[in-house]
């Protein structure tokens, strides 16, 4: 018997039997998703599918080597016979798991079912209706969706700040604890109305509309142990003001060609590039924005470094603060598909970051048709195309972060969108997420931003239209006259170097507000880490929005603005609308970083430390400062010849000598009992 025909036997009694719901080979029952043809529009990828197939059909696929693929090595046979003959009449079709094999979290992919994604590639000439109909009748697949490009919510280019302008700009630093040159022109952090217009009778900023960060910076600054995932353009690793909050993988080597650390992606020092497929981050494109770094500095760029920006969570001088991790999935002209969007999420989730940074999503529903493209209008519609995108950012949000640590799953934060729409965008505006909305200097909110149903917060955003004044220039400029009114009432954050000589600029957008809450909720889990308290994603997602600075009062009267200045200049036409119709429609109201710093002082429990479990002839070295104060420690073991314990450099290493269970105790500032469980094959978190 050939091996094809041994291949289809096994499938065929495989697939007997099953029913709507199946157990997979863990047996944890797998919901099975109705064979469907996806909806089709002109967001599609020609020449790929993303794939589920049925849990009956795991062994098959794990047999034929699938698994161990990774996005580098896509394999030319499912080993399944009716998939295959299907497939031949395409011309070079190559299939691969959605997401390689992480060793460490293997078995938390497969109970979310996230092992039975592949992504199918064939020749474009080939119309994927078709073959996504053919794969659709196969009763060996549960479903079939196409690979769809996302839309990035920036909000026009960066406004790049010139040598002429730099020399000016740092002669109104900030009177704040920070050091920082430019911090005086960022009034999203600290808005003390300094920026109006001398020559203007309408004043456009008003003291405290910001995030109210300066006096949260006396309660932290940041904690290197919180890691941001930067889902964008690739952040410049190396620029100035953001290499030393860049999150390290040290279980990777640099330059290296293997994967290290056995997480399935190859080289990944401070993240990954999933359009490239490799570890090397990239912004040096003529068609990159700098997206990425301008949202990576309003989050983290270093604080107090005498130079640049301050940023929310970027830490005080030498002591560090978040760290960055950067999840490339734009890149130059190409815009990033789910395919390396769910990638990214995994990844993000399974290194350690608790909070997911997401500035792009799909058009509104209720987006103008005449201007915009529509999309999704409702959850429903939303789920019923794209259910990988979902379970990708479900896994996120239940298994980033840890039951023993700040937080028990992940954060997830989206830019509301840009369409002027009375409904954000999906993602963003789906209830598990923090979906936000932009703001002006004055509250009001920015001509472009999304509101209404699905909004649940509201963050500074910029607003060049509202601001702009074609005949005032802002004196410190005055010498070079190319940044105008408009371009200080954007956000100033980081750029590369070949986009801006100084290395930074000015952006607008949701996608910029996006970065501030994302930027406050890592904050708040640092503070959190620093009180060594603990919280479900719902108890601090609650904290967040019960904080906020109201809004509502300034939804009133009408805001004019100059529609088009970033093409017309001075000829766009002035158009207004009322504030009226934002009143409770810009979410809870606006971020406050020190109200939810605060909050966070009287909430959550006691982090204690944890249960361990470790492998025979293996050890684990634990850091008890992390649950209890103090810096001397000691520790003892009920049964020794289960598992040794000792406490060295400050940190407790638990070895396995033979399998069995043992109580244990660590001391600092009070002690803590544990339990310590040793088999062959333990893994850090469970079992494999």
């Amino acid at each position: 018997m050939n091996y094809r025909k041994s291949i289809y036997l096994l499938t065929s009694v495989l697939i007997a039997g099953l029913t709507a719901c199946s157990v997979d080979e863990l047996g944890v029952s797998v919901e099975q998703e109705s064979p469907q043809m996806p909806h089709p529009s002109a967001d599609v990828v020609e020449g790929q599918l993303l794939v589920r197939f049925d849990a009956g059909v795991a062994d098959v696929l794990d047999r034929a080597g699938l698994t161990k693929s990774g996005p580098a090595m896509p394999m030319d046979r499912s080993g399944i016979l009716s998939v295959d003959e299907i497939l031949d009449l395409v011309d070079g079709y190559q299939i691969e798991r959605v997401f390689p094999v992480d060793v460490r979290s293997e078995s938390k992919a497969r109970e979310e079912g996230l092992h039975l994604w592949y992504v199918v590639r064939f020749d474009e000439k080939h119309p994927v209706e078709k073959v996504a109909s053919d794969l659709s009748k196969l009763g060996e697949v549960s479903r079939v969706e196409f690979n769809r490009t996302l839309k990035r919510a920036s909000y026009r280019s960066a406004r790049p700040l010139t040598a002429s302008q730099l020399s000016s700009i740092v002669t109104k630093a900030s009177q704040s604890r920070f050091n920082d040159d430019y911090l005086g022109y960022q009034w999203n952090l600290i808005n003390d109305g300094s920026l109006n217009s001398p020559d203007l009778a309408e004043k456009k900023f008003i003291p405290g509309a910001d995030v109210q960060v300066e006096k949260a910076w006396e309660l932290t600054t940041g904690d290197p142990s919180i890691i941001v995932a930067v889902l964008d353009e690739g952040v410049d690793v190396d620029h100035e003001d953001l290499q030393a909050s860049m999150w390290v993988n040290e279980g990777e080597i640099w330059a290296s060609h293997e994967d290290n650390d056995g997480n399935g992606y190859v080289g990944d020092i401070h993240g990954y590039n999933f359009v490239a497929g490799n570890g090397v981050i990239s912004c040096e494109s003529v068609y990159d924005t700098g997206h990425g770094s301008h949202v990576a500095g309003v989050i983290a760029a270093v604080n107090n470094n005498g130079k640049g920006i301050s940023s929310i969570a970027g830490g005080n001088g030498s002591a560090p603060g978040v760290r960055i991790m950067s999840c490339q999935i734009f890149s130059g002209a190409y815009a990033g598909t789910v395919l390396e969007e769910v990638r990214a999420i995994k990844y993000a989730a399974d290194n350690g970051a608790v909070v997911l940074q997401c500035s792009w999503g799909y058009i509104s529903g209720a987006a103008n048709p005449y201007e915009w493209t529509p999309q999704y209008s409702t959850d429903e519609e939303w789920l019923e195309y794209n259910v990988l995108e979902k379970k990708a950012l479900d896994y996120f949000v239940h298994n980033a972060g840890s039951p023993d640590g700040v937080i028990d799953g992940g954060i997830v934060v989206f830019a509301g969108g840009n369409e002027a729409a009375p409904a954000a965008s999906y993602p963003a505006a789906y209830e598990d997420y923090v979906s936000v909305a932009a703001t002006a200097g004055d509250y009001s909110p920015a001509v472009y931003t999304n509101y209404g149903p699905g909004t649940t917060i509201s963050a500074p955003g910029g607003d060049q239209d509202y601001y702009f004044e074609p005949q005032y220039r802002y004196p410190s400029f005055a010498g070079d006259g190319n940044l105008g009114y408009g371009d200080v009432g954007c956000i100033l954050s980081t750029l590369p170097k070949h986009l801006s000589p100084s290395g930074y600029g000015y952006m607008e957008g949701t996608s910029m507000a996006c970065p501030h809450v994302s930027g406050v909720v890592a904050l708040g889990l640092s503070y959190a880490a620093n009180l060594r308290k603990h919280f479900t994603v719902e108890e601090f997602k609650s904290l967040l929005y019960d904080t906020v600075t109201p809004i509502d009062d300034y939804m009133s009267g009408t805001k004019k603005y100059k529609k088009y200045v970033i093409d017309l200049g001075e000829s766009s036409p002035l158009m207004s609308f009322s504030k009226n119709a934002f009143r409770g429609q810009m979410g809870h109201g606006q971020v406050n970083a020190y109200k939810f710093l605060k909050a966070i002082e009287g909430a959550g429990v006691e982090m204690t430390f944890p249960n361990v479990f470790v492998s025979v002839d293996q050890q684990k070295t634990m850091d008890p400062s992390v649950y209890m104060d103090g810096t001397s420690f000691t520790a003892k073991v009920d049964d020794p010849s289960v598992a040794s314990v000792e406490v060295k450099d400050g940190k407790l290493v638990v070895k396995g000598l033979k399998e069995g269970q043992t109580a244990a105790s660590v001391t600092g500032s009070r002690t803590d009992e544990f339990v310590i469980t040793v088999r062959s094959g333990a893994a850090g978190n469970g079992w494999l």
